[in-house]
């Protein structure tokens, strides 16, 4: 768990970039990663060096050349350099561009081939290295906490996107993971990853509640291979590959792709997919790959994410992921109901969790849901579905987004998810029920939460109306006498 001292060291060294003039948080993440990926190089060839020395074994393949100028560009030594320019200059003309063309073993350093030195000022450089080495040095103890210090880093990145991207809460990942329950051995993808948080919650709960029984192949999957993300900025994936690289996932499949578009040619090749995916937008009709227009014709990307993770699933593979709500009851155009009407015919859609609306403020107030389906490619394989309506997440649901732990209906449905069959039982009345596929039918595939619920009112027994008269006349008459003594009152005032 970090520390509030680890907050304060990340929050001095981002203002001091801000104040040197790298003021855009993804070019501050970006030039921040590109600094740990230095430090972490140069601490795994110390490593490497200090085995060497114990036994009398030359270090096979080292990161760094025994020259002069490949010395130079390792961290411990321009770390220490004599003036902040001289630090600039190694960092900036030798040391970047080393990382830039390393071509290690890693999807990291696969990632930098573009990459941008982006400090403008030495000092700047100066007190985000040693600000760097000191959280590294002295407040890091192992991988989950560098792991933990990355995610609150980009904590700072909750800034909505132009095409309607926005990091999902940490909280919420965690639920949609538990909600699937990935497994070892199964491949796992997130085709609009952005910092990869899908695909690290899903790591951390294969860690944690599969790691004693995990074989060897099982573990050299989960190095890399089990992992797959997309995204179409370059930039987010050299920091989802860094994200991963340091909660243990050292090499993962991370694509700077569009998922939807035409090179894209995966299908059914993954077990799990969890995703939210951008909620705005339209593809040009000519864009859209023909495999995405066999169950719909749309150029809504909501609605052709949800048909492309069927397509990349395969059978059996399950699906947890975030839609805005009008995927679940608009009407006014064919698209949607037909992909509702896919999953409810020929897939297995297993519960829609309705979130409220300030799930993701203070970034959007829109209103999602999380799906949840297998791809079973087979008629009637929906008999119910799963209705949840959230109405607390641990948070405050305006702006502020402060910690709520009173009002968190997370652990209810992650309760309530694992024993079904108690559910089988439950009124409609109540937070979740199940919903059976006539119901559906019968609504036409429309999943209002409201056309499912019901509402008791209480009966509320009133007076008899002339007892509600009198009353009525009662006050009508104070009323009545008060305007009396007020006209006294003023009429003795004006003699």
């Amino acid at each position: 768990m970090i520390t509030g001292a680890v907050k304060n060291k990340v929050d001095d060294i981002w203002q001091r970039m801000w104040e040197g003039g790298v003021t855009n948080p993804v070019e501050v993440i970006s030039q921040l990663t590109y600094l740990m990926f230095m430090k972490s190089l140069d601490d795994k060839a110390l490593a490497a060096e200090r085995m060497a020395e114990l036994t009398g074994v030359p270090v096979p393949d080292p990161i760094f050349p025994q020259t002069p100028e490949g010395q130079a560009v390792r961290w411990h030594n321009f770390k220490d350099a004599s003036t902040s320019e001289e630090m600039f200059a190694i960092v900036g003309q030798q040391a970047f561009p080393f990382i830039r063309n390393l071509h290690a073993d890693n999807a990291f350093a696969h990632s930098m081939e573009d990459a941008q030195f982006g400090f403008n000022k030495p000092k700047t450089l100066e007190k985000a290295v040693k600000g760097i080495d000191d959280l590294l040095d002295n407040y890091v103890k192992d991988q989950d906490d560098l792991g933990d210090l990355y995610e609150y880093m980009l904590s700072k990145l909750n800034t909505a996107g132009a095409n309607g991207q926005f990091r999902t809460p940490k909280h919420i990942r965690d639920m949609m993971v538990a909600l699937v329950d990935p497994q070892p051995g199964q491949k796992i993808c997130d085709p609009a990853c952005g910092t990869a948080g899908f695909l690290i919650s899903a790591a951390e709960w294969i860690r944690s509640h599969y790691e004693s029984e995990m074989t060897s192949d099982d573990w050299d999957l989960f190095d890399g291979p089990q992992f797959t993300g997309f995204d179409t900025d370059q930039t987010m994936v050299r920091i989802s590959s860094m994200n991963l690289l340091l909660h243990g996932v050292e090499n993962p499949d991370v694509r700077n792709q569009d998922s939807l578009s035409r090179l894209n040619t995966i299908s059914s090749k993954f077990s799990c997919i969890l995703a939210n995916p951008p909620f705005t937008g339209s593809l040009d009709a000519e864009d859209v790959d023909d495999s995405l227009k066999t169950i719909i014709t749309t150029k809504q990307t909501e609605l052709l994410f949800v048909v492309l993770f069927l397509r990349m699933l395969r059978l059996g593979g399950r699906c947890a992921c975030i839609v805005p709500n009008g995927v679940l009851f608009r009407s006014n155009a064919k698209a949607y109901r037909e992909l509702r009407r896919e999953l409810v015919e020929n897939q297995c859609l297993e519960a829609i969790i309705y979130m409220p609306s300030g799930v993701f403020k203070p970034y959007s107030g829109v209103s999602t849901a999380v799906l949840v389906f297998t791809k079973t490619d087979a008629p009637d394989s929906t008999d119910r579905v799963w209705l949840y309506n959230m109405e607390h997440d641990g948070y405050t649901l305006d702006d502020k987004r402060d910690e709520d732990p009173d009002h968190n209906d997370i652990p209810d449905i992650i309760e309530r998810w694992n024993d079904l069959d108690a559910e089988e039982s439950r009124e409609r009345t109540e937070k979740s029920f199940f919903i059976t596929r006539d119901d559906i039918v019968k609504n036409d595939y429309d999943f209002s939460f409201n056309k499912y619920v019901k509402v008791e009112c209480e009966k509320k027994e009133y007076p008899p109306t002339s007892e509600l008269m009198a009353d009525l006349h009662d006050l009508n008459a104070r009323f009545v006498n008060g305007l009396n003594d007020l006209d006294t009152m003023l009429a003795k005032d004006g003699e």
